[in-house]
Order: C-alpha cells, then structure tokens, then sequence
C-alpha cells in the first residue's frame, strides 16, 4: 500500500523570479504543518506578497471527477488517505457519495501519480485549472491592486478593509457606526458594522462573511452590500424602507486571521490561526465549532490537520466566542442569520446537522425560493435552495444551525458563485454581477422579515 507523504514545506517566497530565501518559515502553500514566524521584515513581506509571490502552486492542478459507484467512492476516499487532496466540494473526502460533482486540488509532485491512480481504476476526470498559481494570478484580472485604496470591484486585504470599516463609519455617521465584537486568536480586532437609521423599536439582521479564509467573493459582498445600502439610500425605495425600520449587522470578515494568511501565506487556507495542543496542525474550522450537535454527526474531524476540524470543544474559538456572544447579546432584536460562503450557487437553511425538518420548514422554503428567484431576475444565475443535510451534506457545529436553536428562525447560508469553474478563485471581474445579483437576494429576504417576522 502507499503510504501518505508528510506535508511539503518551501523554504522561499519567489517575486519576479527572484528567489528570496527564509529561514523558519511555512511554505505559502502549505498545509500549515508548522506556524514559525518569517525571518523577514514585515515591510519587505509585504512587498514581496504584493509583487505576486508565485511558485508554490505552480504545475499544481485541480481536478473533477464524480465517482458513479460506490466502488469508485470507496476508491476516491482511498485515494485520499494515501495523497494529499485538498477537497474544495465537498470539503472532505467523507462526505462523498455517488453521482456527487468532486473538485480537489492536488501539488505538482503529486498530480502525475494522481492521475495514474484514476486511470488504473478507471475514473473519469476533467482537470479544471492545469496550473493553480496562473489561475490565482487570472484572479486579479492580470493586475493587482497595489495601491492603497479601498475598491469595491477588486478583492481586498485585511488592511484596506479594516482601514475601509472606520472611513465608511466616519462619512455616513447617520447610517452607519462601527463596533470592536471581539479580537482572534492573533489579536486581531473583530470590527461589526451597524447599518441602519438610528431607532430603538427595530428588528435586525446578523450577517457575516468570509468563515473560510479563501472564499474571498464572500467578504467582497459584504463590503458591497454596506456601500450599496447606504448609496442607494433616499433613492431605493425598498432600501430605504428596510434601512428605516432594519439594522443589518455586517461582520466583513468573520475569520481575519485565516483572510490575512490567504494573502501572505497560502492562497488556498480554510480555517483560523489557533494552534493546537500536542500536534504542529494549526487552525479549527470555525464553521464545525458551534454549539449546535457540536461533533455528534454529520462527517466532522477530531484531526488538528483536517480542513474540517471542530476544535476541542464548542466555542473554542476566540472568533467564535466573540460571533456568539453578541448574538446572544442581541436575541431580542436579531429575528434573521446570514452567512454568506462560497462556492456552489445555493441558498440553505437549517438543519444540518439531522434530516429532520426545521418546525418552519415550509416557510424557510417559501422565503428562499423567492429570494432566489429574485438573484436569477437579473443575470439568470441558477440556484438550488432548502435544508442544508439534502442540498448539501449532513454537518454539525455550523453557525446557521446554532443561531436557529437560539431562537433566531429565519437563518439562511448562501453559498456565491460560481459552480467550479473557478471555485475559490472568481476573477474580480465576478464580482460586480455576483454582488448585485446577491444584494437582491437580500433585499428579499429582508423584506420578507420586515413583514412577517416578530
């Protein structure tokens, strides 16, 4: 049998072919087997990143297969215990099931056994991205934004957002105010935006974005959706009637430290920063680390090194922690959840963690329907939309199922474009057309609630 081989590391970070050795350092593409820090100064880091390190994910590929028995599930789930496979849908290898569309990125040194392994056992597959660090570079539309500004059409760091939070609260102090929730694992300030006309009598929505650090088009929307809000104010009658009588609280980036590490780091990691006791894997899931059937069910991971690891107990998470406790702070007025996520084009509702249907089942299905709707109305953008154990999978520990059982009924997940044509890595020109199609799905269901919640 093959064994599995540890995880690779890369001493370097490699700018305009310039190879720039570190000693001490994670690779920017690894798997975060160790968390030492750079022997280089944080100014030249910086620039080094901003000149678009490259390398690390050169020859690396992306492939789709979708196994069409259990033979060649059991074969895939094999396959992935004896090779590194970053899964991208579904997020883990045990939550495949035949006829299931399977995306997962394999290193350069790995892809050309990969491939032989699925053609000895006759697996279809398509490779969807030849070389991951040209499609990571396509992201940015052929050119970074290396200036300092805030942009609503290009993807942000963590500097310019946070930098974003307190301008935008400072112009539009009748509209907007910006509050400190909470900090990370790296101490790192969980900044919450309120948007809305001042009022004390008002219903709320909680919407966060950016859970998994790679899923950049999810905090792009939240950013979107604060400036379209408030712009649109006064004209809209739809947005101004919600923004009259609705605060939206809008986390931009739910997890900062892992958003921070996709930037400097590794284009493609998940989860937090945390480190774990008795093992070098760093990072819990902070989607499995809820208190809600917190590791009872669903395919979940007690390993440190798993994409998909529920951390060691529930809250565990300093963002977490900080995410739940506001909202049970705000039970009183907060009658809707939104997490916003990527990719796969779908709208969920709870559960997840049983096929049991939630008590409101036919009206979950009745708002996310014509929420739905009105996200095709403008593109025709197709989405699938219900419980997330049958749209999806069975999970447990996640945020929508949590603030459901808080009381908060009206708790949706939306998964953004696109469906795996390029994953994780939508091109900035997405992300207009992803966020105004969005902005209607939202303004959708706030209606609804506006009307109907109490």
């Amino acid at each position: 049998m093959l064994s599995k081989k540890p995880q690779e590391e890369v001493s370097c970070l490699r700018s305009n072919k310039k190879q720039i050795k570190i000693e001490q350092t994670d690779s920017i593409c690894s798997r975060g087997t160790r968390d030492m820090k750079p022997m280089v100064p944080l100014g030249l880091m910086v620039a080094i990143v901003a000149l678009a390190s490259s390398g690390c994910f050169n020859s690396a590929k992306v492939f789709r297969v979708m196994p069409q028995n259990e033979k060649q599930v059991n074969f895939l789930k094999h396959l992935a215990s004896i090779k590194q496979l970053d899964f991208w849908h579904p997020d883990s290898a045990h939550r495949i099931v035949s006829q299931m569309v399977v995306d997962f990125h394999v290193s350069a040194h790995q892809s050309r056994s990969v491939q032989t392994l699925m053609e000895q056992n006759e697996i279809q597959y398509e490779i969807l991205f030849n070389n991951l660090q040209e499609e990571i570079e396509k992201q940015f539309d052929g050119k970074r934004n290396l200036t300092g500004r805030h942009s609503y059409a290009k993807y942000n760091d963590w500097d310019k957002i946070a930098a974003w939070t307190a301008r935008i609260a400072k112009i539009y102090p009748k509209l907007v105010s910006r509050m400190q929730i909470g900090s990370t694992f790296e101490k790192r300030p969980m900044y919450l935006l309120k948007v809305g006309r001042e009022s004390s009598r008002k219903k709320a929505i909680f919407m966060d974005c950016g859970i998994h650090a790679r899923e950049w088009i999810s905090p792009a929307f939240c950013q979107w959706f604060v400036k379209q809000a408030i712009i649109t104010y006064g004209r809209d009658k739809i947005m101004t009637r919600l923004l009259d009588n609705l605060n939206f609280y809008v986390l931009p980036v739910f997890n900062i430290d892992g958003y921070v590490w996709s930037w400097t780091q590794d284009r493609m990691w998940r989860k937090n920063r945390s480190k774990n006791s008795s093992t070098h894997c760093i990072g819990t899931d902070l989607n499995r680390n809820f208190a809600a059937a917190w590791g009872t069910t669903g395919f979940i991971s007690n390993d440190p090194c798993d994409e998909t690891y529920i951390g060691p107990a529930p809250e565990s998470e300093d963002e977490t922690k900080a995410v739940a406790s506001f909202i049970r702070n705000h039970l009183s007025s907060i009658n809707a959840y939104l997490s916003i996520h990527a990719y796969s084009q779908m709208l969920m509702f709870p559960y997840g963690y049983t096929f049991n249907k939630a008590p409101n089942h036919a009206e979950l299905m009745k708002v996310a329907k014509a929420a739905v709707e009105a996200l095709s109305s403008l593109y025709g953008t197709k989405y699938e939309y219900g419980a997330s154990a049958t749209v999806i999978y069975p999970t447990s520990g996640g945020s929508d199922d949590w603030a459901y059982d808080q009381g908060i009924k009206y708790s949706f997940i939306f998964e953004l474009r696109d469906k795996g044509r390029y994953g994780f890595l939508l091109p900035e020109s997405k992300i207009k057309p992803t966020c105004e199609e969005t902005m209607l799905a939202i303004k959708s269901i706030g209606t609804y609630i506006l009307s109907y919640a109490s």
